[in-house]
């Protein structure tokens, strides 16, 4: 890999919970994405990987344990978690 490709790319460390950590087999992981990666194209990514059985419109998204907008911009670094929905009762 070329400086230019390190520079270009950034780590995000991701948490799964409930049902995605049962489907991604994992409590988290690293990866690694593209600068430009939306939150949206980042759950993409992760759902064509481990083919989640929500779509991104069911859950929530928490950046460095603050919820999130979809729109909002992810840094080198980032901790990402997406959170499913919470019955109540």
């Amino acid at each position: 890999m070329s400086a230019i490709d390190i520079e270009s790319t950034m780590n995000i460390n991701v948490m799964y919970f409930a049902s995605l950590a049962d489907e991604a087999k994992c409590q988290q992981e690293t990866v690694s994405v593209q600068q430009d990666t939306s939150l949206t194209e980042l759950y993409e990514q992760l759902n064509q990987k481990h083919r989640f059985s929500r779509p991104q419109s069911e859950l929530r998204v928490a950046v460095n344990d603050y919820f999130a907008k979809w729109t909002d911009q992810i840094n080198d670094g980032d901790s990402v978690v997406f959170i499913t929905p919470v019955a109540g009762g």
